[in-house]
């Protein structure tokens, strides 16, 4: 069984994450991940406290398994969110799309573990210095939003940068990503469109469908211009956002055109104005399964690849 230094420091079995989707990524999920083994993570996104409080509710209902947070810092909601989950200290909150650097001490009084996503090594290399338990770093390859690097270049250079456990992230669906995280010197792994699959996975229909229904060219990335850049599926609303950015449309108004269009994709599936956030991974995921199922049928695909490594040098 592939152990390494995550799986000790946060009592998991499996060194492996479930992403926080926002809009999609709640109690039930993450408890079902927590419950296979894995980290499963709430997404607060842009939803109030009292949304998040509800899903810890609902997670520690189902789970007395470790369970986590993540925070996106660009939420107007995002003080609301950083007190409720320090009041109710989970185990682990991750962070993205900002800088969690003055939420750190109030997190860490509650004897919370912060694992930031992080998209640099300069990012890397503060979040480090401020207290952080462990990084994620995320490749572009990611689904929503996404840095500049892939994960292949990303992953070794956070490594090189820090002394703390990395979690790799983005691209990763199956065992041999799993197993060439490991190969650039991560200790575990954070999935977020495999597990838009999962039984548990409580996301529209339509959208699931979609996902299962991908290929290798379904996905583009919008939002350079407002400097958010974000991935999702090709889909009219998409295609429609892409050009508005090279238009004379105003930031105000591109930013207006966005409002509400991820919550509308995962909880209505409305496909003419909604935007469908998911990796380039997408296209590998083929079926829907129990979450558990997932975390156990990656790692079991990955430990032969690993064992294998030795016969690569004479």
């Amino acid at each position: 069984m592939i152990k390494s230094a995550i799986c000790e420091m946060l009592g998991i079995k499996y060194p492996v994450f479930q992403g926080g989707m926002a809009w999609i990524a709640d109690g039930k999920l993450a408890a079902a991940v927590s419950n296979g083994g894995g980290l499963g993570i709430i997404a607060a996104g842009n939803a109030p406290a009292d949304y998040v409080q509800e899903q810890i509710k609902i997670a520690k209902s189902l789970t007395d398994k470790p369970i986590g947070v993540n925070i996106m810092l660009m939420s107007p909601y995002a003080d609301d969110v950083a007190k409720v989950v320090a009041e109710n200290k989970v185990e682990v909150v991750t962070t993205g799309a900002g800088n969690p650097s003055k939420y750190m001490k109030s997190w860490l009084d509650a004897g919370i573990k912060v694992i930031p996503v992080v998209a640099s090594v300069a990012m890397a290399k503060l979040m480090t210095r401020v207290g952080a338990a462990a990084l994620i770093a995320e490749g572009g390859e990611s689904g929503g939003h996404v840095g500049e690097l892939t994960t292949i270049v990303l992953v070794p250079q956070v490594c090189d940068a820090t002394n703390l456990p990395v979690i790799a992230a983005g691209g990763i669906a199956d065992g041999r990503g799993v197993a060439a995280a490991f190969m650039l010197g991560a200790q575990g792994v954070q999935m977020g469109t495999r597990f838009l699959s999962a039984y548990e996975c409580s996301v529209h229909p339509t959208y699931k469908e979609k996902v299962l229904k991908a290929n290798d060219l379904c996905t583009m990335v919008t939002g350079k211009r407002l400097g958010h850049p974000v991935r999702s599926l090709r889909t009219p609303f998409t295609r429609e956002y892409f050009k508005a950015e090279y238009s004379t449309m105003s930031d105000e108004e591109l930013e207006k055109l966005a409002t509400g269009a991820l919550r509308l994709a995962a909880k209505e599936g409305d496909v003419e104005k909604g935007c469908f956030l998911a990796g380039q991974i997408a296209a590998m995921v083929k079926k829907e399964q129990p979450a558990a199922e997932i975390i156990k049928e990656v790692i079991e695909e990955a430990e032969p690849i690993l064992l294998r490594a030795p016969q690569w040098v004479e």
